[in-house]
């Protein structure tokens, strides 16, 4: 009997070339592929003619059918996990499936292949050293200028999925709250046949995807430079200050500043005289 075994298996995210052998002989190999849209990877499966069965795994059920994974492990089967495109549990449903796996004891095996936000950032020409995956910001404009707030004085390079409608917008929310002057880089339908790769100031972007229906169409990553470092001394950025603020109004601003300076790094003396000076 094969040893029971999940494997967490990257596909393609636009040009099927981009399959690697190792995912092709895992994926006609295993008992069951849990495909996130079993009608979308159909596709995927007759192009390389392989067989196996398929069941959906999505995040409508994604509980009741890690149950259903795991009894197949039981009994000694070997299970492939994919997504739609890229590589699975990115902004992909799949990580209750893989906890509830390891917890049941079971081995987990990452097959790794195309991701786009890591092909966007190789090819933005923004800093790789440091960079924060934000996954999609919300949908309400309410909601995204506050989820950008939270990252405004962020010096790593921050990525983002955004879907096409909703691209305008977004880019719209990150220049009003970096400032319009902050590089972005729009990568868009990537490893396909329109594949879009920018950089502009993000005011320009604004109009640039304004004027161009066709790259409000696709799938698009955007990537954000980061905030210039603060160099020591300079004024208390926004996260410390929020932090510093919730923590000086529970326990008092001397203790509240001793907190915040263990959570954010920052001297708490220079916390606890920001709050004495604005009282």
């Amino acid at each position: 009997m094969s040893e029971a075994v999940l494997y967490i298996v990257a596909t393609p995210i636009g040009n099927l070339d981009d399959m690697v052998p190792r995912a092709l002989k895992i994926l006609q190999s295993v008992d069951v592929i849990a495909a996130e849209d079993t009608r979308h990877s159909s596709r995927l499966m007759q192009h390389f003619s392989i067989t196996t069965p398929m069941i959906a795994c999505h995040d409508h059920n994604e509980e009741y059918v890690a149950e259903k994974l795991i009894e197949k492990l039981r009994q000694g089967e070997q299970i492939a996990l994919i997504s739609d495109a890229g590589t699975p549990l990115i902004s992909d449903p799949g990580y209750r499936v893989v906890t509830q796996v390891r917890d049941a004891g079971f081995k987990v095996v990452p097959v790794p292949g195309a991701c786009a936000m890591v092909a966007a950032l190789c090819a933005s020409g923004l800093p790789s050293d440091r960079f924060i995956f934000e996954g999609f910001l919300p949908a309400k404009e309410s909601g995204r200028r506050q989820r950008l707030q939270r990252v405004v004085d962020e010096t790593a390079t921050l990525i983002y999925y955004e879907s096409p409608h909703r691209i305008v917008a977004s880019l719209s929310s990150i220049a009003e709250v970096f400032g319009g002057d902050r590089e972005v880089v729009l990568a868009r339908e990537l490893t396909k046949t329109f594949e879009t790769i920018k950089a502009l100031p993000v005011a320009e972007m604004v109009a640039w995807v304004e004027s161009d229906r066709n790259q409000q169409k696709g799938e698009i990553v955007l990537l954000v430079r980061g905030a210039p470092k603060r160099e020591q001394g300079e004024a208390l950025d926004a996260e410390t200050l929020r932090v510093l603020k919730i923590l000086a109004a529970e326990v008092g601003d001397k203790q509240g500043a001793v907190l915040a300076a263990k959570v954010t790094g920052e001297k708490k003396n220079k916390l606890y005289k920001w709050l004495i000076a604005n009282q």
